[in-house]
């Protein structure tokens, strides 16, 4: 049988139906999570932190855990993701180093040099043009902060596809596995993302393929 190569299909941009946001919750992120906390541990973060896309709100929570010194803001465009962030927030012994606010990624609500660090997960195949994004991400981050940006890349064809969901959402129920399928074919490639941040000029940050389905832009602290 003949695979189909797959092109970028956009998802809607907003996950704001409560399905979605409790679809999503549900499902099991606490492997690449880890992962995510671990790594900007071992670049460095530290301080007043901004998670830009924060969904149900477990990375910060996380982090709060692993790193002693470190409060952060969440901000999120789903009103439904952000009840959930809340509910997980006021069941976390870190929850008064957290709060949640609404704001969109493309235009973040911060002055100039806000933050120590700056992170994101898993965002950037929800935004139709990243360009918005990865202009005002480091816009908020202090001159020698921490920075990393993790997204799905796109596999190339369907087969790649369907074996990425049935490895890594296995126990997931058909609607978990149709987000995470959806979420693929919207996501860009290494080689889209890399042109995209030399277009920009984004010269200091250093592209990743970090598994079969993550890559990250990141630069460590200084």
């Amino acid at each position: 049988r003949e695979t189909r190569m797959l092109t970028r299909v956009l998802e809607p941009e907003v996950m704001d139906t409560v399905e979605e946001a409790e679809g999503y919750d549900a499902m099991d992120h606490s492997e690449p999570n880890q992962a995510f906390v671990q790594r900007l541990a071992e670049l460095g973060a530290s301080g007043r932190m901004l998670d830009i896309g924060t969904g149900p709100g477990s990375i910060p929570l996380l982090i709060c855990e692993r790193i002693p010194d470190a409060t952060v803001v969440g901000v999120d465009l789903s009103y439904h993701m952000l009840r959930v962030a809340e509910r997980n927030r006021a069941a976390s012994p870190c929850r008064d180093r957290v709060q949640f606010r609404l704001g969109d990624a493309k235009g973040l609500p911060f002055a100039d040099e806000s933050f120590d660090t700056v992170f994101s997960n898993s965002i950037l195949h929800h935004i139709p043009d990243p360009r918005p994004f990865l202009a005002d991400a480091p816009r908020v981050l202090k001159p020698g902060g921490a920075f990393l940006v993790r997204a799905l890349f796109r596999p190339p064809d369907e087969e790649t596809q369907e074996r990425l969901v049935q490895l890594h959402a296995a126990t997931a129920d058909e609607y978990q596995k149709s987000l995470f399928r959806a979420s693929l074919h919207a996501a860009l490639t290494p080689a889209e993302l890399l042109a995209l941040v030399d277009d920009m000029g984004l010269d200091d940050l250093l592209l990743t393929v970090d598994n079969d389905r993550h890559i990250s832009l990141q630069r460590k602290a200084s």
